[in-house]
């Protein structure tokens, strides 16, 4: 890179990609063959994202003409420029005290706090063998994803570019297929016990009005379908197979 270039920082690029996807990855966990595609998937914005922010600007390198022809005043070699947004949308200043800036640390913290909290609710839930309704999990059924997904919309309204616009439907496609199966999986091996929360309880987007979901509420249901479920042929284990990888997270009593 050309001297006082913003790129060409590999070892930042590195760093900064390690901190994102380890800390993803110490809440996520993948085990299955599809946890580890979906979290690939993540993986691959994160290092494409950091590779242009401060490796190589392909993005920049791809639209060089177009923009040196309407914004000829810019040198869209310096690290400012690279927030395409603020810089499309002609405002000035320190971009990293600009109003998207402002409005991505929204998403991005809230992003990563989503993710602790989540994890929190289902590290107790398994530990004490129940359903885990509360937190997060009150109010949607796949909090972890949403978190991801927070993330990196965060990221994108920081620093949008085009392998990332590309990669980011792509992955909110195969989290919202990974959940519809491992809804699918879950509601097969509990039956009525997951019927009543899933039913209750929206798949990634909260309900603004009564919208949570409360233990007690999922018990006191989860009893009557037991008891309506165990007459006559009609019964059902509660001793399911349970998949401690899905991100929904129900745990069978013992």
């Amino acid at each position: 890179m050309e001297s006082g270039s913003a790129y060409g920082l590999w070892h930042v690029v590195i760093i900064h990609a390690l901190f994102v996807l380890i800390f993803a990855f110490s809440f996520f966990r993948p085990r299955t063959r599809r946890d580890w595609r979906s979290f690939g998937v993540f993986s691959a914005f994160v290092i494409a994202l950091f590779t242009e922010m401060y490796g190589f600007p392909l993005t920049v390198y791809l639209l060089s003409g177009w923009l040196a022809n309407r914004y000829p005043e810019i040198n869209w070699f310096s690290h400012n420029a690279g927030h395409l947004l603020q810089t499309l949308l002609g405002w000035k200043g320190d971009a990293h005290l600009g109003p998207l800036h402002m409005i991505s640390y929204l998403f991005i913290l809230g992003g990563f706090f989503l993710l602790s909290a989540a994890w929190k609710v289902l590290f107790k839930a398994q530990r004490n063998h129940e359903l885990a309704t509360t937190g997060p999990y009150a109010w949607i059924k796949h909090p972890q994803y949403v978190a991801f997904m927070m993330i990196m919309t965060g990221f994108l309204l920081q620093w949008p570019t085009l392998p990332t616009l590309v990669m980011f439907p792509i992955l909110v496609w195969i989290y919202t297929r990974l959940a519809r199966r491992e809804e699918n999986e879950t509601m097969e091996a509990f039956s009525g016990r997951y019927a009543f929360y899933a039913m209750n309880t929206p798949r990634f987007f909260p309900r603004i009005r009564g919208g949570r979901m409360s233990r007690k509420a999922v018990a006191g249901e989860e009893k009557t379908v037991h008891n309506e479920c165990t007459d006559g042929n009609n019964s059902f284990s509660d001793n399911s197979t349970y998949n401690p990888h899905s991100e929904t997270r129900l745990v069978e009593k013992s």
